[in-house]
């Protein structure tokens, strides 16, 4: 019953998401993303549904937290992503990649960019396509943010957000960053993560 319960209540009140942007999509929707989005806003911008993303989060924690932190790797292009990954890839262990995606990382040994991971976690799929694309060639699993103007059909779990805002990005990130930690058992509750939200937040 309890977990039931547990499961029932949000990350974070519904009102912290909400003033950080997190649900705010564009106004593009794909046919992949349709089911994750609430309503359409007047201005035409498409409203992606909290409890969606906030579940996903959970999953996406729990995924993570199964697999070896260095063979795990994250990847986004987006300035306001950028802190965000970092900071997260430096408290859970893993592997970041920021900015351009170096071609060869994840396909060409010989490279000596190369990395060999288990699991891609990427913070747009079209902005990171060269990440997606060379973990679609090795088959490795993809976890991916996506907004509602985002193709879906190679992400293995796709967490619905804002994945362009400020704020909406140090939030998510945040709050992956806590949830994995728990997950792992180097945390047993919210209270012993000693990071605020405003550690993951990019500069302007």
């Amino acid at each position: 019953m309890e977990s039931a319960k547990e499961e029932k209540s949000l990350l974070v009140p519904e009102e912290t998401y909400i003033s950080c942007g997190v649900e705010i999509g564009t106004q593009q929707k794909t046919a992949h993303m349709e089911k994750f989005i609430a309503r359409v806003r007047n201005d035409g911008l498409y409203i992606i549904n909290i409890e969606e993303t906030d579940k996903r989060i959970r999953h996406a924690a729990k995924l993570l937290a199964r697999y070896e932190p260095n063979k795990v790797l994250v990847a986004a292009v987006r300035h306001y992503a950028r802190k965000p990954i970092k900071k997260m890839a430096e408290i859970c262990g893993f592997i970041v990649s920021i900015g351009r995606f170096l071609p060869g990382t994840l396909t060409n040994p010989l490279s000596q960019n190369y990395k060999e991971v288990d699991i891609v976690f990427v913070n747009d799929p079209i902005g990171d396509k060269q990440a997606m694309n060379e973990a679609i060639k090795v088959g490795l699993p993809i976890v991916a943010l996506c907004d509602t103007n985002n193709e879906t059909r190679f992400v293995d779990l796709v967490i619905p957000a804002n994945n362009k805002g400020r704020k909406a990005l140090a939030l998510i990130y945040w709050l992956l960053t806590r949830e994995i930690l728990k997950a792992r058992g180097d945390i047993k509750s919210d209270e012993e993560f000693n990071y605020a939200i405003e550690d993951f937040e990019e500069e302007f």
